[in-house]
């Protein structure tokens, strides 16, 4: 079977091209426009890498596609990773992410639908994400629809009760084909997850709500790939992937940071990062 990106499934070196060119297009994307959350970007690259290349059941060709899995990114403010994911993929021409953060641009900072192939809704304001994807797993179990609705989202939006609610909703009614994925990266805006509020035993609590659960290391495309692909089978329960990430993956001066939340690569920062990525320079890359 072929992907979207025409790798045949299985080909954990061009997963793992795939995920360095994101990051790169991303890094370059948010230093055009001065905008920010290169460190949410780069922990979620290896995560898309793999549902877009392997896992999920799109056509980018057709994204209205009635039979398409759908991808929700929650986390909004890693918008640029999904642009980037989608343009690689075919969904529309790369060149097309210049506009990402310019004025007038559909390609806004955090995800929008509006206008942009492949995007199911547009999010930004955290907790929504869960709830929606919730609801458009009920309406495909209701309609006897075999798609797949994929969520991801971050550690620290699950602080908000919203997304419990949507935890507790879909196990009462066995939505076995809702898969959320969490982006544990244990650092949040301003500080580690752990001193704003702590999730611990974060697995024991989405088991006690009735999800099946499982733990992978989110850089693994081996391991992320074996955890999604098994969650199609069909259990009777909704199913969880904590996927244990490090905000930043793949510069080291990114890594472990907070402060790259809130920060784009500028002259020398951006040259050191790119060039950590695949020894590129800013006139390399879109």
């Amino acid at each position: 079977m072929t992907t979207a990106t025409g790798a045949t499934r299985g080909d954990c070196e061009t997963l793992e091209e795939y995920a360095q060119n994101l990051r790169l297009h991303a890094l370059a994307m948010t230093s055009r426009g001065k905008s920010s959350h290169i460190g949410s970007v780069f922990s979620i690259a290896d995560i898309l890498a793999v549902l877009y290349g392997r896992v999920l059941n799109v056509r980018p060709q057709e994204p209205g596609w009635d039979q398409r899995d759908r991808f929700i990114l929650s986390k909004g403010h890693a918008g640029a990773g999904v642009y980037a994911a989608l343009a690689l993929a075919g969904f529309f021409p790369v060149e097309r992410l210049k506009d990402h953060y310019q004025n007038g641009s559909q390609l806004s900072g955090h995800v929008s639908h509006k206008g942009v192939p492949g995007v199911e809704l547009s999010t930004g304001s955290l907790g929504h994400g869960l709830g929606v994807g919730v609801g458009m797993a009920l309406a495909a179990q209701r309609k006897a629809q075999n798609h797949r609705v994929v969520v991801l989202l971050s550690d620290g939006e699950c602080d908000e009760g919203s997304v419990w609610e949507a935890i507790l909703f879909a196990a009462h009614h066995k939505l076995d084909n809702v898969t959320a994925i969490v982006d544990y990266n244990k650092i949040q805006s301003l500080d580690l997850v752990a001193n704003t509020l702590g999730l611990e035993p974060f697995a024991d609590k989405w088991s006690a709500f009735g999800w099946s659960v499982t733990e992978v290391d989110g850089h693994d495309h081996g391991e992320l790939a074996t955890a999604l692909e098994a969650t199609a089978s069909r259990n009777g329960q909704p199913n969880v992937v904590i996927a244990h990430t490090t905000k930043g993956k793949g510069v080291s001066f990114m890594e472990r940071s907070v402060l790259w939340h809130y920060r784009s690569a500028q002259g020398d920062e951006f040259d050191a990062a790119a060039a950590e990525l695949k020894g590129r320079t800013e006139s390399d890359v879109v």
